[in-house]
């Protein structure tokens, strides 16, 4: 249950998927209404398998998932009107037209509405009279926000969603989600290599790694803590400081990369360090520093 008392958007619980020499999991996972929780990781890592396990496209080996408090099992199909899914790959009837497809969806969601369809394609300037095959990419992945949403789920699956929009598409799409939040009662799942489009609407983060969750934090807390420290400082033999995930070395010219400045700037004062100069990152950086460390800090800078 989330912290409000109502049922969990959805919740992941000892999942585990295996493929020939890959095994996702065991994930333990959870979402409240009214967040955005982004999926970070480079390809390979299970984004994929993970939005699918959840959505019902795959079977887990192990363990299993819940959505808003229902069991996603296969021969029931009730959960199912509560997810919303937009993959890289729409799977959408190419010599059909836009309109035409989004009936094929309408026939399997018994809450699709026409109206709030044709709103949203209005607001896109989506062509629903052409043809799937004459749309630009950008128009092919406004049709499969469309077709994901005219149901109104409650919980939207997004992997790669806007991966190769121009920008004013992107923040076109990324508009219409971040209104989807406005009633605290929807949550999205947010999979995506595009970094400044989990910068503008992510909550949290979690980031994966080769099928296991490195971490979850929250993006605010990530961006407070995190900084580039530039000092100078002459000592001999090795140097201790806390919190510190990368550092590079000119002589006594230094540069770190810290999860905690605080605790990095404090240390580095009690040295004796001098021209201190202090930077903040982005989310695309911090993102790569977890990454590249798998999670596990490197508290001895040498």
């Amino acid at each position: 249950m989330s912290a409000n008392g109502g049922a969990l958007a959805f919740s992941l619980r000892r999942l585990v998927k295996r493929f020939p020499g890959f095994t996702l999991g065991p994930i333990d996972l959870e979402l409240q209404p009214g967040l955005v929780l982004g999926l970070v990781g480079p390809n390979g890592s299970g984004k994929t398998t993970m939005l699918h396990c959840l959505a019902g496209l795959l079977v887990p080996d192990e363990g299993g998932a819940e959505v808003f408090g229902a069991p996603n099992l296969v021969d029931d199909a009730a959960w199912r009107r509560n997810i919303g899914v937009v993959g890289e790959e729409h799977g959408f009837y190419m010599h059909w037209t836009a309109a035409e497809n989004l009936q094929v969806v309408a026939s399997f969601q018994p809450a699709f509405s026409h109206e709030r369809a044709r709103r949203m394609a209005e607001r896109f300037a989506l062509p629903l009279d052409r043809k799937v095959e004459e749309l630009s990419h950008g128009n092919r992945a406004k049709l499969a926000i469309v077709a994901a949403l005219a149901h109104a789920p409650r919980l939207l699956l997004l992997d790669e969603p806007t991966a190769g929009l121009d920008p004013v598409v992107r923040a076109d799409v990324l508009d219409v989600l971040w209104e989807l939040l406005e009633d605290g009662e929807h949550a999205i799942f947010y999979s995506t290599h595009v970094l400044s489009d989990i910068a503008r609407l992510a909550d949290e983060l979690v980031f994966l790694s080769d099928g296991r969750v490195l971490q979850r934090s929250a993006k605010d807390d990530l961006v407070d803590a995190w900084r580039r420290i530039s000092f100078r400082i002459e000592t001999g033999g090795d140097m201790s400081l806390p919190a510190i995930v990368e550092h590079r070395q000119v002589r006594q010219e230094h540069q770190v990369t810290s999860r905690d400045h605080e605790a990095t700037l404090a240390a580095l004062r009690s040295l004796g360090a001098e021209s201190i100069e202090v930077a903040r990152l982005s989310i695309d950086e911090i993102a790569v520093e977890i990454l590249r460390a798998k999670g596990v800090d490197r508290v001895a800078a040498r």
